[in-house]
């Protein structure tokens, strides 16, 4: 997700997105652990998208 599209979501859309994003990457790291995946680098892109909604959220605790 991007930065942009993070911005526009509601504090409790925010939250439900990171724990989907949240389940989403344990289920990758479970399948990469039984057979390689195809592309690992999802698991990346997953968890600097997790970091982003965390770091939005700080932020609008903060104001």
């Amino acid at each position: 997700m991007k930065q942009s599209e993070i911005i526009k979501l509601s504090d409790a859309d925010l939250v439900e997105a990171m724990e989907t994003t949240k389940q989403k990457i344990s289920e990758l790291k479970m399948a990469h652990t039984l057979t390689p995946l195809e592309n690992p680098m999802q698991i990346r892109t997953l968890r600097r998208s997790v970091a982003r909604m965390n770091s939005e959220i700080s932020k609008r605790n903060l104001v």
